[in-house]
């Protein structure tokens, strides 16, 4: 089961596709964060999925919310991905303990061996305050995005 809303963020530290660490706790107090769970580079609804967050990064930017990008895929495989299609934020990979953040975050598909398409909106003190997943298949809409970032906003 998908952590909930209004919980704190389990905390975890990946490499990026170049190889470099990257700690959520690392943003805490500094900025937003959208952790973006996808099943495997070079899919193609997930080249799909990250190609249209790619190529609306501005969203992200404007409401300073980090993108970060997890899949079971190795360092190498997100590198020729995101090379192959001009990613200019992390990818992260969940490879060894396979699937371990996934699994922290309660998406990750056991009977498949990678997580689900299943969004994550962490605030600057690391609250999880906006999640969306889609049923196997089908892709998560950038409206889904613009929607759950409108969560992080002070009312």
């Amino acid at each position: 089961m998908a952590l909930e809303n209004d919980t704190q963020a389990p905390d975890f530290e990946l490499f990026n596709q170049f190889g470099e660490r990257v700690q959520l706790s690392e943003f805490r107090g500094k900025k937003s964060v959208a952790l973006v769970f996808f099943p495997l580079a070079f899919s193609g609804i997930c080249s799909g999925e990250l190609c249209e967050l790619r190529d609306n990064l501005s969203l992200f930017v404007a409401n300073e919310v980090e993108l970060l990008g997890i899949s079971v895929d190795s360092r190498h495989a997100l590198r020729a991905w995101g090379e192959q299609e001009r990613y200019t934020f992390d990818l992260l990979a969940d490879f060894w303990p396979h699937g371990a953040v996934a699994k922290e975050y309660g998406v990750f598909l056991e009977q498949k061996g990678f997580a689900n398409r299943a969004t994550f909106l962490i605030d600057p003190e690391g609250i999880i305050r906006a999640s969306f997943i889609t049923a196997p298949g089908e892709p998560r809409s950038l409206e889904a995005y613009r929607a759950a970032i409108g969560e992080l906003q002070p009312t």
